[in-house]
């Protein structure tokens, strides 16, 4: 442990920092794979997909659901309170709090990903709608604490303003950060491919996945912060 301990002191912690949100976006592609594609398509983080896919079903016509998307909105809004209410007491962009925060999701993740290998690949709908609006309620409360460590560019939960920001600079030449964005597209890309890719295994398995690596991340964080302190 104390060799751990004194590489973990070796990371800068914008570095460490960068890594972890880099994880957790990851993560949010798995949950987001698992929604759509699993449960009704309904997006547990990114919220732009829930409010498109809720105003086209509100038109009528498109099949799409209503009452999913709408409580995944309201469960990812109530997460992101608790989480902004309950951070608001620290002085660092990560400590005690952070940490509980992120293990909470992880937590969240584990427990909703044992419920489905429980009920099946399956789920009646009530179920369903319960995992991914507690799903998007994590979500929420990840987000708040990604928002708090505050790593330029990386919310973990969406990739659209990133995206901006690396074509923009890209298109006028400039190069700072470029890399940082990409590696937040192709972290949740690849979360994505991953959660779509164990739903042919089981439909809880990207929710345990991702909540194993919630945990890690949540570690490691955690073992960094006291050893930078």
């Amino acid at each position: 442990m104390s060799g751990l301990r004194e590489r973990l002191v070796a990371v800068p912690t914008d570095r460490m920092h960068l890594w972890l949100m880099l994880v957790l976006t990851f993560t949010t592609g798995i949950n987001d794979a698992v929604g759509y594609l699993g449960l009704d398509k309904v997006f547990t983080g990114n919220m732009t997909g829930n409010v498109v896919v809720l105003a086209m079903a509100l038109v009528g016509g498109s099949g799409l659901p209503i009452l999913g998307p709408a409580l995944a909105l309201v469960g990812f809004m109530l997460g992101a309170a608790i989480g902004g209410r309950t951070l608001r007491r620290g002085d660092r962009s990560w400590h005690g709090l952070t940490t509980m925060i992120f293990a909470a999701v992880a937590v969240a993740m584990l427990v909703l990903g044992t419920v489905l290998l429980i009920v099946g690949d399956a789920p009646s709908k009530p179920v369903g709608v319960t995992v991914t609006t507690t799903a998007a309620c994590a979500m929420g409360l990840q987000a708040s604490a990604a928002r708090l460590v505050a790593v330029k560019d990386v919310t973990t939960v969406v990739v659209t303003s990133t995206i901006t920001g690396l074509a923009a600079d890209l298109g006028s030449g400039k190069r700072d950060g470029a890399v940082r964005r990409a590696s937040a597209v192709v972290a949740i890309i690849a979360g994505a491919a991953t959660g779509a890719a164990l739903l042919r295994w089981h439909l809880g398995a990207g929710l345990l996945l991702a909540g194993v690596v919630i945990a890690l991340a949540t570690w490691v964080g955690e073992l960094h912060d006291r050893a930078q302190r």
